[in-house]
């Protein structure tokens, strides 16, 4: 697996690469990121921030195919205009205008105001940084969010900085940057100064607002007398999250059927008792191997048929890693279902899960005997036909009783 340091090398070179000269001719002028319609990179690193004109294959189109094509990115933000700055608002990010940095001038610091020292705080995804990360130097342009589900907000800006013109932060700027409303006043903890961005796909983008983030001086620099800067440990961080390394799941197998049986049935009938599970497993890139994994406490099983008739807790079970199991009912309507699972947290990977069963009635030999809700029309049809048994006994007893009467009374005339 690549260090951060091997990656960024790589990335150097493949720019030089495009723009170099050579005596028997000039290189291609794309360096065919995608080919065929297959890319050729698992993962693509764009710290090119000030360049205004990139390769005809890296174009702004071109990085959202990758991420269609599930090709992981990094790409670096510049305070100029840049191709990238068009297509940040593809992903949810509004970015202040051209030339107004994040300033801060607290604490009190000897560095340029546009130099800030970022602590993360709870604010921040937390599940993908390490913990007790020190100070991070930042200087770069910072991002508004939208509120695109899918967008992660790794770090945020400190509550006392705000966007502003590289000379700027006077009175009369920030009362310009008020008269503007929305355009002008960029200030703040709303802002993120890095921000990922996880697609429905699973490929993951992070937007760093200045690629000096990564440079070696700012990982050396102290933030405090004999404190080391976070940068070098934060680069490794979003670059393990970005290259999907860390917070990775995936669903291993499903199961199905009826309580007491362990086999799945093709078709489920009306009221049947379901037991549903699934086997979830987590990527360790230490040993580069999947690991069981039962520390979702919110996953959730649907049983749907257009809408969801069934939505249910699916929790892990004790004893058995990795395993989520739940039982249930079958809704009393037939029909053909699914079992859904749609589990989408910030920051790790989606979990999506569809098995598709029929539901049907009882056969006619799988009802029971009597069914107590009919008792209205077992009383209605045993009363009817006793009522005709008696109406039928008193008619026929009345003619025999009528021709004993007739028969009598010839008797005694003759």
């Amino acid at each position: 697996m690549f260090s951060l340091k091997t990656l960024l090398l790589l990335a150097v070179g493949l720019v030089n690469i495009v723009y170099a000269k050579s005596s028997t001719g000039n290189s291609d002028e794309a360096p065919a990121i995608i080919e065929y319609d297959e890319p050729a990179f698992v993962h693509v690193v764009v710290l090119a921030s000030e360049t205004k004109n990139f390769a005809k294959d890296l174009s702004p189109q071109a990085f959202v195919e990758l991420l269609n094509l599930k090709t992981n990115l990094i790409l670096a933000l510049s305070t100029k205009q840049t191709p990238l700055t068009s297509l940040a608002p593809e992903f949810s990010l509004v970015l202040p205008p051209p030339g107004t940095p994040l300033v801060s001038y607290f604490p009190k610091r000897d560095e340029p105001a546009s130099l800030i020292p970022i602590t993360p705080t709870k604010q921040d995804a937390t599940h993908i940084l390490s913990k007790n990360l020190a100070p991070v130097w930042f200087s770069g342009v910072p991002q508004a969010l939208g509120n695109n589900p899918l967008l992660v907000p790794i770090l945020h800006a400190p509550a006392e900085s705000f966007a502003s013109e590289v000379d700027g932060g006077s009175a009369d700027a920030l009362a310009d940057s008020a008269e503007k409303g929305g355009e002008g006043l960029w200030a703040g903890s709303q802002l993120s100064v890095v921000t990922g961005f996880q697609t429905v796909n699973n490929a993951r983008v992070t937007w760093v607002g200045g690629v000096d983030l990564f440079s070696d001086e700012l990982a050396q620099k102290e933030v405090s007398p004999g404190v080391k800067s976070g940068n070098a440990q934060f680069a490794r961080d979003i670059a393990a999250w970005t290259f999907q390394e860390n917070n990775v799941l995936r669903i291993d197998k499903i199961e199905h059927h009826r309580v007491n049986e362990t086999e799945p049935r093709e078709l489920y009938t009306n009221n049947d008792q379901l037991v549903y599970s699934a086997y979830i497993s987590k990527f360790n890139p230490v040993k580069n191997t999947w690991e069981p994994y039962s520390g979702i406490k919110d996953l959730q099983l649907s049983f749907t048929m257009l809408d969801p008739h069934i939505r249910t807790a699916l929790p892990p079970v004790s004893g058995h890693p990795g395993k989520y199991s739940t039982t249930f009912r079958a809704p009393d309507r037939h029909g053909v279902f699914k079992f859904v699972i749609d589990h989408k947290r910030q920051g790790w990977t989606f979990l999506q899960s569809s098995t598709t069963v029929p539901v049907v009635p009882p056969r006619h030999d799988e009802y029971p005997r009597f069914l107590s809700a009919a008792w209205p029309y077992y009383a209605g049809a045993i009363s009817t036909s006793v009522a005709f048994f008696l109406f039928s006994a008193l008619w026929l007893a009345g003619e025999v009783k009528e021709g004993t009467k007739k028969s009598g009374s010839k008797g005694k005339t003759e």
